[in-house]
């Protein structure tokens, strides 16, 4: 925890802000040097400055010198044909005429079709406002989303410190042992059952606990792989313990074939699946220590019983309902603030919290969010 409340995610705020302040007013900016000349005219500017450019690249050195008199009198033509029905409105309408009569000459060089790409610059600053425009919208939405990620890093910075004081106020000196002794009672009786149970039962019956556990969305088993669940359920093997089977999976095929009635069975099914039987134990049906919430612990304590009562005797779940009864304490909630405060305050945050540093970064970063809201607030999304 000392790791998260050492960060000031909220101090990059008004840089954010800044940022989108700029990016609205150039976005703006761009927009209002477009509607000066209106999109559809530039658009229609546009494509027939685009066809022009097009043609001197493509005609450049075919239709100059002494190249090929064809290919010249087609490119003459087509300019010829682009200019000739230009709409009478249409921006720089005099720059694309200026351009086709320089280029209607008897003989054209190089240096011409440079000159008339020149000629055609103004034309080009022109329609490039449509371009500008589209870059200003994107910096412009680009600004907007950097200052939602920025929100939510604020919104989640200040999340954590009021938890932070939250916990400062908690009592240190509460008796906390009044929850943890019947829940340390219970995680060492169901880690002992489970145990003993993995150890001495069929395989198959155990790993049916486990996969039954899924129905339980609280208690956190990792489900048998489905050829391992098969295996142990269709062969004779399934009926040893686990401990046995993980055995049988060391031995060389020659030896595993005194054992069980199908070698590469077992070793496509166990051999395979080491790992998840020897990782497999009480875990996912521990409370643990700090304790969660009185809302939650009954909710957890009611689905670990449906698992646990399938294979540990009456005094596992006995002691399982004594967690449960926790809950119902006037103090449970202060208690399990002191446990939580005693187990997550580093001594850093100790230290923040008694000179006050806490309580100063949390007004700062509240005021970041709400100048960070207002600014998306102000400039929309467009």
């Amino acid at each position: 925890m000392a790791s998260e409340t050492d960060r000031r995610p909220g101090e990059g705020a008004p840089d954010a802000i800044e940022t989108l302040e700029r990016a609205a007013s150039d976005y703006e900016r761009a927009r209002e040097r477009v509607d000066e000349i209106g999109e559809e005219s530039l658009r229609e500017c546009q494509e027939v400055y685009r066809e022009l450019m097009d043609l001197l690249e493509r005609y450049d050195g075919s239709a100059t010198g002494g190249g090929d008199f064809e290919a010249f009198m087609e490119f003459q033509g087509r300019v010829g044909t682009l200019t000739d029905d230009l709409p009478e409105d249409l921006p720089e309408r005099d720059t694309f005429e200026s351009v086709d009569d320089f280029l209607q000459q008897r003989r054209l060089t190089e240096g011409d079709f440079e000159q008339a790409r020149e000629m055609l610059a103004p034309v080009g600053d022109l329609v490039g406002r449509l371009e500008e425009r589209d870059d200003a919208r994107e910096r412009y939405r680009d600004a907007r989303r950097d200052a939602r990620h920025r929100r939510d890093d604020l919104d989640d910075r200040i999340g954590d410190l009021e938890r932070l004081l939250r916990l400062g106020e908690a009592d240190l000196d509460a008796p906390v042992e009044r929850l943890r002794d019947p829940i340390e009672r219970y995680d060492e009786a169901v880690t002992e059952a489970f145990r003993a149970f993995r150890s001495e039962a069929p395989a198959k019956e155990v790993l049916a606990v486990v996969e039954r556990a899924d129905a339980y969305p609280l208690v956190d088993f990792r489900s048998p792989p489905d050829e391992l669940l098969d295996y142990v359920r269709t062969h004779d093997a399934g009926t040893e313990s686990i401990p046995k089977l993980l055995e049988y999976a060391d031995y060389s095929p020659s030896k595993l074939d005194h054992y069980v009635d199908d070698v590469s069975a077992l070793q496509s099914a166990v051999a395979t699946r080491r790992t998840y039987l020897r990782g497999l134990d009480a875990e996912a049906l521990r409370v643990d220590w700090p304790p969660p919430s009185a809302e939650d612990l009954p909710w957890r304590c009611r689905e670990y019983r449906a698992v646990v009562a399938r294979f540990a005797d009456e005094s596992v779940v006995a002691a399982l309902r004594d967690v449960r009864a926790l809950a119902r304490r006037d103090d449970y909630e202060r208690l399990r603030e002191s446990a939580l405060a005693r187990s997550e305050l580093s001594e850093s945050e100790r230290e923040r919290l008694a000179s006050g540093a806490v309580e100063d970064e949390l007004e700062a970063s509240r005021q970041r969010l709400a100048a960070v809201e207002d600014a998306l607030d102000t400039y929309s999304s467009v």
